[in-house]
């Protein structure tokens, strides 16, 4: 079991423009659920408006086994403390299980726990590795998968950093388009300088810059030159994004593999951090409230108009806790008009 390192003292500036004291009160959990700081509009990325926007893009950016204890208040993730003071955390989130891949596909998906119990090997995808669920990519809405290090589009093999059960769209068989919409994550770059971002992006750092296999510090330092890039740009000043930072699972504790994690407070390795950055949230925003991966899939459903899929359709959504969505938005019916996305049956 990995013990809680000191919280930071001091966030070094970051390229946010903004130099955060950051006491172990800063992040500690607060005896509310939610508790979204009354204060000035801010200068950082988070804060900057006081009600709302209507959100048309929606970034996940999954990260790797570590929990919560190991990421929140390390010395070496410097810039992720830096972020989590500026913006918001959810601290009382849950992976759904163990190994990585259900994770993935129960995130992107809402299938439960029998469902996903074939995919706890970390299989490669094939026939007797796939899926026909419904699936956020296949909703209809404009997707993209940016995947580091990946050598062709909807890869389905490992290959060099690239890890294939970090990659969910090859795995479901019903998803036609995913050999144009699955990329190298190079093109993340040319789609946000032109404004041209879909409804909903999943990226994928490779395998040592998401600390599967590499540090702390290394995913730190990659988020620092990654996530600065998506925070200034025009997409995300205009009002219309927001972005999830999540962990796949933790480490330590009872670790097994097919545990049941959404609602296990007492294992650390079903505990892990989930940042949240907009505009409307507000900078030391803090959640108790008991969400998942579920939870996260429920959110960006809700907030590109969705219908829920599987386990979300019950699960807690995060926009209320971080400021998301306007009170008379209705849930389902909005597409990204830019372009086309997938419709799949089963």
């Amino acid at each position: 079991m990995r013990t809680r390192l000191p919280v930071l003292a001091t966030a070094t500036p970051m390229l946010l423009g903004l130099t955060i004291a950051m006491g172990t009160a800063a992040l500690a959990t607060p005896a509310s659920a939610a508790t979204p700081p009354t204060a000035p509009l801010a200068t950082g990325p988070c804060g900057t408006v006081a009600s709302p926007p209507d959100y048309t893009h929606v970034v996940w950016i999954w990260m790797e086994n570590e929990s919560y204890n190991s990421v929140i208040g390390s010395t070496q993730a410097p810039y992720i403390n830096s972020v989590a003071a500026e913006c918001g955390l959810a601290t009382n989130y849950h992976n759904i299980t163990h190994k990585s891949l259900p994770n993935y596909l129960g995130a992107t998906s809402g299938l439960g726990y029998t469902a996903l119990h074939p995919f706890d090997g970390d299989c490669n995808p094939g026939p007797n590795c796939q899926t026909a669920a419904k699936n956020i990519f296949g909703q209809g809405e404009t997707w993209k998968a940016y995947e580091e290090s990946m050598p062709a589009a909807c890869d389905k093999a490992n290959s060099g950093n690239y890890l294939v059960h970090h990659n969910p769209p090859p795995y479901y068989s019903t998803l036609t388009t995913c050999p144009t919409h699955d990329v190298a994550y190079s093109q993340f770059a040319t789609d946000l300088s032109h404004n041209s971002l879909p409804a909903f992006s999943f990226i994928t750092p490779n395998r040592v810059d998401d600390m599967h296999s590499g540090s702390i510090r290394a995913g730190d330092s990659w988020l620092a030159k990654n996530l600065t890039k998506i925070l200034a740009s025009p997409e995300y000043h205009s009002g219309s994004t927001v972005v999830f930072i999540t962990w796949d699972e933790g480490e330590g504790g009872h670790k097994t593999v097919g545990e049941h994690c959404a609602a296990n407070t007492t294992d650390v390795s079903c505990h892990v951090a989930t940042l949240v950055i907009s505009p409307s949230t507000q900078p030391g925003t803090r959640s108790t409230t008991l969400f998942s991966h579920y939870s996260l899939l429920a959110t960006a459903e809700q907030l590109l108009g969705l219908p829920r899929l599987g386990s979300a359709s019950s699960a807690a959504s995060m926009t209320a806790a971080f400021h998301l969505r306007p009170p008379t938005r209705p849930e389902g019916g909005f597409r990204d008009r830019r372009g086309t996305g997938d419709k799949q049956g089963a």
